[in-house]
């Protein structure tokens, strides 16, 4: 009898192609076609290096197998399979087994533990209907900064008109963008990818078009491109891509938006979204948001105009002058009776989004918060992330 074995595999679903993963292996055992980013069984040694660095957890994905699903396989999925039904090992397999393999074994039909999910209420959404082999064009219809032209912090607001072409995209997902050129191996640029931070119905309702918010990085190919885009000009786009990161259509729902920085992009989509859907709601939306200083905080000035009953603003700065440092994490603590109220609610939603370094300091946050609330937030979080309400992408 075959000995069943652990492979790792990953979600063509929740994947966003950002390639981070495959940049991260250094076994070089993941790799892409113009459809998918799969792990090559043969050379897999479960490092685990390229866990930590997935920003949706679509890498962290297993099936208990007799024989590895081939590159074809994987490449030709869109979804992934079902743990199939193994046979019970011979005893002495069975205890060549690791305990990880044993504990899937033994939960071979729950999924992959941890596993992110949209909201019951959340819009199906369409993805990867455009790949590297085939992708959509879009006309530049406005590139304006968002910073002030004195901050070392150069953040702009793209928006794309698809014309004729059908591109559905929801509040949370992400598309693809393809710099020109190739690399220093003579390939084509891989696409980077960028959160939508316009609504499903357009920058303008009615029109086909969608919205970027883009940091300019020094050195970086698909940043500097993007930013330096003029009206008119001609952009590749992949995607769209995402199935969880979604908001909930429900208007007795509370969403709290957690975010620094270009992390504030899918939010400005949740918020326009839902201020089109539900313009009635009060006490609908909380936000936190960490930047350096105001004029380093993308959309500061639009968000002024958000009514602050429709929606509360909470500013983290951490480089403002005479005053002290401050962080998004603070900011929660400062507010730890809404939030804890936010985490009792059945119907409370948690979102993050933004750099990666942010992550611990938040999950600590929440975790005093709701430990003064009486709440195990370890169990808490899992159970709102099975519930569709505890989302996290950081980069």
């Amino acid at each position: 009898m075959t000995k069943p074995f652990k492979q790792h595999l990953i979600d063509p679903e929740i994947c966003i192609r950002c390639y981070t993963c495959e940049m991260t292996c250094g076994l070089e055992a993941i790799t892409h076609d113009d459809n998918n980013v799969v792990v090559d069984a043969e050379k897999c040694n479960y490092c685990m290096d390229c866990i930590p660095v997935c920003p949706t957890g679509s890498i962290d994905n297993w099936r208990v197998v007799e024989e590895p699903y081939s590159l074809e396989e994987q490449f030709g999925w869109d979804e992934l399979p079902e743990q199939a039904e193994i046979a019970a090992a011979e005893e002495s397999d069975s205890e060549a087994l690791d305990d990880a393999v044993a504990a899937l074994l033994a939960d071979a039909h729950a999924g992959a533990g941890g596993r992110a999910r949209a909201p019951a209420s959340a819009a199906k959404p369409t993805i990867n209907m455009y790949s590297l082999a085939r992708p959509a064009e879009a006309r530049v219809q406005g590139n304006y900064r968002l910073t002030e032209e004195g901050s070392d912090s150069d953040v702009r607001h793209i928006i794309l008109d698809l014309g004729a072409t059908p591109f559905p995209v929801l509040e949370g997902q992400s598309v693809g963008i393809i710099p020109p050129g190739t690399d220093a191996e003579g390939k084509p640029h891989l696409p980077r990818l960028y959160s939508v931070s316009s609504p499903r119905d357009g920058e303008r309702p009615g029109f086909n078009n969608l919205s970027l918010t883009v940091k300019r990085v020094e050195g970086g190919v698909c940043s500097n491109y993007v930013c330096d885009l003029k009206k008119g000009d001609t952009v590749r786009l992949t995607g769209p891509f995402g199935s969880t990161f979604l908001m909930p259509s429900d208007p007795q729902a509370h969403l709290l938006m957690i975010c620094t920085g270009t992390g504030s992009a899918p939010f400005r989509a949740f918020t326009m979204h839902r201020q089109r859907e539900f313009p009635g709601l009060k006490d609908s939306l909380t936000l936190v948001f960490g930047a350096r200083r105001p004029g380093e905080l993308p959309y500061f000035g639009p968000l002024g105009k958000v009514p602050e009953s429709f929606m509360r603003k909470l500013f983290a700065f951490s480089r403002q002058e005479d005053a002290p440092k401050q962080y998004v994490q603070d900011k929660l603590r400062e507010e730890d009776d809404r939030i804890a109220a936010i985490l009792r609610d059945p119907k409370g939603h948690v979102y993050v989004c933004g750099l990666k370094a942010m992550e611990q300091g938040v999950n600590e946050a929440l975790a005093d918060i709701a430990r003064g609330a009486g709440l195990n937030w370890s169990e808490l979080r899992d159970t709102m992330r099975d519930e569709g309400r505890y989302h996290v992408e950081t980069y």
